[in-house]
This record gives structure tokens, C-alpha cells and sequence, in this order.
């Protein structure tokens, strides 16, 4: 069995094309027979648990560590998982059906149940279907743009990537790592957030401070002043600012590097063929959201027609209805993906509520509303997902020491996630009916369903109007660089015990270590973190999966 993998010592860091050796492929016969195992795996179980406990857990540690443990079996079939950049591979199909089964497929597909439309289902599941395979692949070409750098930490996969590294050198690394580990473990078992401190070590200073001010206020405003943020809608409102800010950023940021770039190359005397190559990132950004906005406008038109929503809108009402589908759809898409890479957290729930409540307001009718709440929770899972497992994948491969060997290995994580997802689709299709028929949903479908139910209202579009300015002006005296209008809306959406003090104890601790342990201490901060990380992911999967079973 190949995994076309090399025979080179395992100690050799980083792998890349410069030592003679080719990228593991996808679908190499052992590379493809255990994604596909995985996938199923990871699918069932992201179902499972979002069905009975309302969460999807992080499944990528999972299918690095199969994919080490057959590497130790001492036949010569396994050999080739002893390549880091297999394990990639493995950890990528797995979380890619994990996330792409609950959160983009099983989830959406429930609005619809609830609400009592069953002939609704079917379409969905295919609208979503193609809307999840968009959004992965639209990450895969915005990663290492300017808006998406492969160098902002991604805290997900760093953590899979320090867990692979300790693995395959072990040494010093693997103390580190196992320290955090532990740490993450103990950590969890006395439900402490551990995820949040790793991701404050490792996160961008401003955004893990904004970050962190949005958990405590969200923690104590109740208790302590006796405000209900979310009777105001106070995060929602935020959310909305920050976002319109953050896109028009984006946008800024796609033509000042063009700018720049071409400037650059033409006071330098680059021939047309450099500056070009200046300009990649910018100009794949900006192509990559014009054909995202077009394919995302396909969808809209699809779930529309196909569910039958636009039978019950007038030709003025349905192209308002599609227009302002597409635009939330791929905005929230940005949303997530931005508080993902700096926070590790991605609140697509909640971002996909309030598309729905500023939908509500507009006045779409109610099976408009179920369309779109489905398709807006489908974007965003599947873009968050595939840049935490490009970010493994980018550590693992030397941080883009070898640009061709770099592009052929997000090739083919693209190649591993594709098939998770087509595995995620499978499973969803052939188990939903045994789901709904036990009264099984995602908990948050019931939000949707009632929100829709109650109907638009004057003092919410107040509350979301009033507090969308100081969202955007957070978000527009932070700059696109450090998003701390987005990070503080996302701690505000978040209501998990003691995060905010996690993220503060985090703060602290990467300002003192370099006091007390010297100076070089950073970078095993950001194994130990790492570590953490995984520990508090590993103890969250297993826990959720004993409660399941039980």
C-alpha cells in the first residue's frame, strides 16, 4: 500500500522539494484509503455530537495521530505515513468532514425540518453542499493574501503543527509540547477554557486584548450591571459595524497593494513578468472575491428556485432577496475567517443570525428566511477550517522555504479536504432522516426558527443600528492589520465561562516569561501554547464523545 511518499529519515525538517523529494500525493493509494476512513469517522462524529451536545469538536489531532501510529507499525506498507506532510494530509481530511458534516450541512438542513418544510430539505442539503465546497476553495486561493496572511497565527493549526513536529523530532520540542499537553488536559478536566490561554499566547497583542475585553464584559455585564447584552443586541450591532468596516478594509487593502506593488516594481526597472509576481497576492485576493461574490450569487439563485422560496417574492423583491444573499453570505465567510486566524474561535453561529435578524427586518418572507439562514450558516466552517490545516501545512513545510514545494502541498491538502467534504456529504445524506425522525437537530436551528417566527421589530433594528458605530469605529482605529472591532465583537458573542480570564492569564504570561526567563523563551511559549491547545481539543473530543455514547 503507497502513500507516495519518500523512504528519507524522519528527523529531516522541514521536508521540501529542495532535497530531492516530491509532495505525498492525496490519492495515492494509502493516503486515500485512510482520508476516507477518517472522514467517515470525523463525519459521524461531528453530527453525533452536534446533534446531543450542540458542539462540533476539533477533530484534526485525531488524524495526525493515526496517521503517526501506523507510521510505527514496522511494515513496509506504513512507511510513508512517516512523512510529516502524510500526516498533514490525514489531519486535513479529517477535520475538513468533521466540520463540513456538522456545521455546514448538518446544521442548515435542520432550519428547514423545524420549520415544517420538509420538501425544503433535499435542496438545501444540495445548495449548501456546493456552497461549503466554494467556501473551502475560496480559502485556499485568499491564503497568504494580504487580508489572510499565512503568517498570522491561525492558532488551530499551529497547535496540529507542533503536535506533528514533536512527534516527528522529538527532543527539547516534544517536552515543550507534552508540558502544554498536559497542561491543556488538566486545564479542561476542571473546565478552564485552555484553548483560549494558548491562542493569548500566540495571538497578535491588540486583537487578544480586544479579544479578551469582549469575554469579561460578556461574563460580568449581567451580574455585575445588570445589562442583558443580548436583549440590546449590543454584540450583534457590533459584529454588523466591525464587518462593514472590515470589508471595505479588505477592499483597500487589495488596491494598496496593487499600488504599492506595481510601484515598487516599475522604480526598481522589473521587467512586466516581476511585477506581476509583486502583485500575485493582491491580484488573487481581488479575483478570488469577484469569483466568490459570482459563485455565491450562483447558490442564491439555486436555493432559491430549487427550494421554492422564490415563488413567494415579486421579480423586485427576489432580486433584492439574491443580492443581499450573496453579499451575506460571503461576508460572513470574511467574518469567520478573520476571527478565526487571529482568536482560533469562529462565532458562525451567531454572525449567521444576525444576517438572518437584519434579513427579518428587510421584510424577505418566511421561507426566504429559512433559505437564507441555511445558506448563511453553510459559508464560513469549511473557509475557517481549510486555513487552520493550510497553516499546519505551511509550518510543517518550512514557512514557504520552497514556493513550488509549498503550492504543491496546498494542492494536495486541497486534494485531502475535497475528499472529507464529499465523504461529509455522503454521510449527512444517508443519516439525516434517522437524525430528524428523533427529533435531533442543531440546538441553535431552534434560535433561527424562532427568530423567524417572531417577525421583524422596530426596537431590534434600533439596537443594531445604535451599536454598529462603535463596532466600526473600534474596528477602523485598530486597522485591518490587527481587527479589533472584529475580535471585540467575537468576545462579546461568546459565552463561555472564565475565557476572558484565560485570555488575560495568557496576556500575562507572554509579558513576564521574557522578564524571567530571557528573551529566547518565545518560541517555546508557542510550542507550549501549541500544546495547550491540542490538550484542551483532545479532552473536549473525548469528553464529548463519552457524553454521546453515554
Amino acid at each position: 500500500m503507497s502513500t507516495d511518499a519518500t523512504n528519507r529519515a524522519v528527523t529531516d525538517a522541514p521536508h521540501t522539494a529542495a532535497d530531492g523529494a516530491r509532495h505525498p500525493r492525496a490519492l495515492a493509494p494509502g493516503n486515500l484509503i485512510l482520508t476516507v476512513v477518517l472522514s467517515v469517522f470525523g463525519a459521524v462524529v461531528g453530527v453525533q455530537l452536534l446533534a446531543t451536545l450542540g458542539v462540533t469538536p476539533s477533530t484534526s489531532l485525531i488524524g495526525a495521530l493515526a496517521a503517526m501510529t501506523l507510521a510505527r507499525v514496522p511494515l513496509v506498507a506504513f512507511r510513508g505515513f512517516r512523512s510529516v506532510h502524510a500526516q498533514n494530509l490525514a489531519q486535513t481530511s479529517i477535520s475538513s468532514a468533521t466540520f463540513g458534516a456538522a456545521n455546514s450541512l448538518f446544521l442548515p438542513i435542520g432550519i428547514p425540518f423545524l420549520f415544517g418544510m420538509d420538501d425544503m430539505i433535499v435542496p438545501m442539503l444540495v445548495g449548501v453542499s456546493v456552497a461549503m465546497l466554494v467556501d473551502a476553495w475560496l480559502l485556499y486561493r485568499m491564503y497568504d493574501t494580504p487580508a489572510f496572511p499565512a503568517k498570522n497565527p491561525w492558532p488551530l493549526g499551529l497547535a496540529a503543527a507542533e503536535a506533528i513536529r514533536a512527534g516527528d523530532e522529538g527532543g527539547r520540542r516534544a517536552k515543550v509540547l507534552g508540558l502544554g499537553l498536559v497542561t491543556g488536559l488538566v486545564g479542561a478536566v476542571f473546565s478552564l477554557p485552555m484553548s483560549a490561554f494558548g491562542v493569548a499566547l500566540i495571538g497578535g497583542f491588540g486583537a487578544m486584548a480586544a479579544f479578551g475585553v469582549g469575554l469579561l464584559f460578556t461574563q460580568y455585564a449581567d451580574p455585575l450591571f445588570g445589562l442583558d447584552l443580548n436583549a440590546m443586541y449590543l454584540p450583534h450591532g457590533m459584529m454588523i459595524g466591525a464587518g462593514l468596516v472590515a470589508l471595505v478594509q479588505v477592499g483597500r487593502t487589495i488596491l494598496g497593494a496593487r499600488r504599492t506593488n506595481a510601484a515598487r516594481a516599475r522604480s526598481a526597472g522589473a521587467p512586466d513578468g516581476a511585477e506581476e509576481n509583486a502583485e500575485d497576492g493582491a491580484r488573487r485576493l481581488g479575483r478570488s472575491m469577484r469569483l466568490g461574490l459570482g459563485a455565491y450569487l450562483a447558490i442564491s439563485v439555486l436555493l432559491a428556485f430549487g427550494t421554492g422560496a422564490a415563488t413567494h417574492m415579486s421579480p423586485g423583491m427576489l432580486i433584492g432577496f439574491l443580492v443581499y444573499a450573496t453579499v451575506a453570505a460571503f461576508l460572513h465567510e470574511l467574518l469567520v475567517g478573520i476571527a478565526s486566524m487571529h482568536s482560533g474561535w469562529f462565532p458562525a453561529f451567531a454572525i449567521a443570525l444576525i444576517t438572518l435578524l437584519l434579513g427579518i427586518l428587510i421584510g424577505f418572507p418566511p421561507e426566504a428566511l429559512v433559505v437564507l439562514s441555511g445558506f448563511t450558516a453553510a459559508t464560513g466552517p469549511a473557509f475557517a477550517d481549510m486555513g487552520y490545516d493550510l497553516k499546519t501545512g505551511y509550518l510543517l513545510r518550512g514557512e514557504n522555504a520552497d514556493p513550488a514545494f509549498e503550492l504543491e502541498g496546498r494542492r494536495q491538502q486541497l486534494i485531502a479536504a475535497m475528499i472529507g467534504f464529499g465523504v461529509a456529504i455522503a454521510v449527512v445524506l444517508v443519516s439525516y432522516r434517522m437524525f430528524f425522525d428523533n427529533g435531533q437537530t442543531a440546538p441553535i436551528d431552534a434560535a433561527y426558527v424562532a427568530a423567524i417566527k417572531a417577525g421583524p421589530s422596530v426596537e431590534t433594528a434600533k439596537h443594531l443600528a445604535l451599536w454598529a458605530v462603535p463596532g466600526a469605529v473600534v474596528q477602523l482605529v485598530g486597522g485591518s492589520k490587527r481587527q479589533l472591532g472584529i475580535l471585540l465583537a467575537t468576545g462579546l458573542l461568546i459565552t463561555t465561562p472564565m475565557a476572558g480570564w484565560m485570555v488575560a492569564a495568557g496576556i500575562a504570561a507572554r509579558v513576564l516569561a521574557p522578564r524571567l526567563l530571557g528573551r529566547d523563551v518565545k518560541g517555546d511559549l508557542e510550542v507550549f501554547a501549541g500544546g495547550a491547545i491540542a490538550g484542551d481539543a483532545l479532552y473536549s473530543f473525548g469528553n464529548g464523545v463519552f457524553k454521546a455514547a453515554r
